[in-house]
């Protein structure tokens, strides 16, 4: 315990501040790919990749690796493969994008299930030391992360707008504006209607995007605690080699549980949400009618929002509960995808791409924090495997989203996102009374690690 705050909730801060480095890096070069690589679609596709190989890796490795290396050491491994990523785009041609963005698919699907492990031990702990109810501390060390997490999108946004904005040059035809928004639709998905900054000054950004991620991995290595280094050194000696099978496949195992399965829609509705305007707004509405360098200053009202929210959220759900912010969410979003459908976007119009990912980083908010807490509720004996599962699900929607993005219309996209979230409620509402009739039981002792 150190004077000022515990223990526990250092390494909360620590791997908070951890992934804001590092996101703060990833999350600005990933709102730039489907402008900054527009050319024959790479930058979604690479995207695409990269949630694809997510997928893969999430079936096999997140529990055997997490169970070997601990989270502390997974988490540290994990930053690693991100960097190739930011190095892939200094000459991003199909090659080295394609080959980072795999690397970074396998350093993803173990980086989120060592993460989501991390606070849900830390918090199961926490509850218990001070008796009180463990899911209420998971979902405010999951609010205090998000908090933190998501001001990544302020910072690295911040960067590109400044960075390229030094760039005169970059202007929007007033031709082009026919382009924009939900209700044209080209032939040609991949033009990139929109004039790019100067070579010089994408070198820039990534080079600072790149020390960002170094920083972040000496960051964690350095002061992260190795809260379950006991349970890693008895499983290596006593159970490594015969539940090696078991621990394999554990994240297919968990899948016959029905709770998981009714979770997989709101799981899936996730990736498309994010990657709906991650992909789709950036391109369509920011860049198509006020330019590419407008897109940093757009994404940092959605990161404040979303920060800001989150940490609102992750105290609010113990006295309103989670439904009624699942029931805000779905709200929020169905009102943002009908005004994108009809919204004609133009430069004289600049409050407005503001508004949008405002309203989405509320929402966001609330799919992010109370699902992943959701997840370390109902599963705290198998963690690992729960949140393996959770990055399948959530990736399978980003590769859905990101792989049809250069063949259909943005107006059939957002109804195909319409459908998910309609989808997702049934799901997600039948999952609580389910939950209601059959409680969870409370974790013990035994069942933290």
């Amino acid at each position: 315990m150190t004077k000022f705050m515990s223990r526990t909730t250092k390494n909360v801060l620590v791997v908070s501040f951890g992934f804001l480095l590092l996101f703060t890096a990833y999350g600005g070069l990933q709102s730039l790919q489907s402008s900054l690589n527009a050319e024959d679609g790479r930058g979604v596709i690479s995207l695409s990749v990269i949630y694809g190989a997510m997928i893969l890796a999430s079936m096999f490795l997140p529990s055997i690796m997490i169970k070997n290396l601990g989270c502390k050491w997974t988490i540290v491994l994990s930053m690693a493969c991100y960097v190739s990523y930011s190095f892939g785009n200094l000459a991003p041609g199909w090659p080295s994008l394609m080959t980072t963005s795999a690397i970074l698919g396998i350093g993803g699907s173990l980086l989120w299930p060592a993460k989501c492990t991390y606070l849900t031990i830390s918090g199961n702990r926490r509850g218990q030391k001070i008796n009180k109810k463990s899911q209420d501390i998971i979902s405010q060390y999951f609010g205090i992360f998000f908090f933190i997490f998501q001001s990544s999108a302020v910072w690295g946004n911040l960067m590109s707008s400044l960075i390229f904005g030094q760039d005169s040059s970059i202007e929007v035809p007033e031709e082009n504006l026919q382009f924009c928004g939900a209700t044209s639709c080209v032939e040609n998905f991949t033009v990139a209607n929109t004039t790019l900054p100067g070579k010089h000054l994408v070198n820039t950004l990534l080079g600072c995007y790149i020390g960002l991620e170094v920083l972040a991995i000496i960051f964690v290595a350095v002061f992260l605690d190795n809260i379950d280094r006991d349970l890693v050194i008895e499983f290596r000696k006593t159970k490594g080699n015969q539940s090696f099978c078991s621990t394999f496949l554990a994240t297919f195992k968990l899948l016959r549980n029905p709770r998981l399965l009714l979770l997989i829609p709101l799981t899936l509705y996730s990736g498309f949400e994010q990657s709906f305007l991650a992909g789709e707004y950036t391109k369509n509405y920011v860049t198509c009618a006020i330019g590419i360098h407008y897109i940093g200053f757009v994404m940092i009202c959605f990161g404040a929002s979303n920060s800001l929210c989150s940490f609102a959220f992750g105290r609010l759900a113990q006295y309103t509960g989670r439904l009624a912010l699942f029931c805000l969410a779905a709200v929020t979003n169905l009102g943002c995808f009908l005004g994108l459908l009809y919204w004609k976007p133009h430069p004289d119009q600049l409050g407005m791409f503001f508004v949008f990912p405002a309203l989405w980083g509320m929402a966001d908010a609330v799919w992010q924090t109370q699902t992943n807490a959701l997840y370390g509720i109902l599963f705290a004996k198998d963690k690992e495997a729960a949140f393996a599962n959770y990055r399948i699900w959530e990736s399978l929607g980003f590769a859905i989203a990101f792989a049809y993005s250069t063949f259909l219309c943005l107006s059939t996209k957002i109804y195909v996102a319409l459908s998910v979230l309609a989808l997702t409620v049934v799901t997600y509402l039948y999952a609580e009374y389910n939950e209601y009739k059959h409680p969870t039981p409370q974790v013990t002792n035994d069942d933290l690690l």
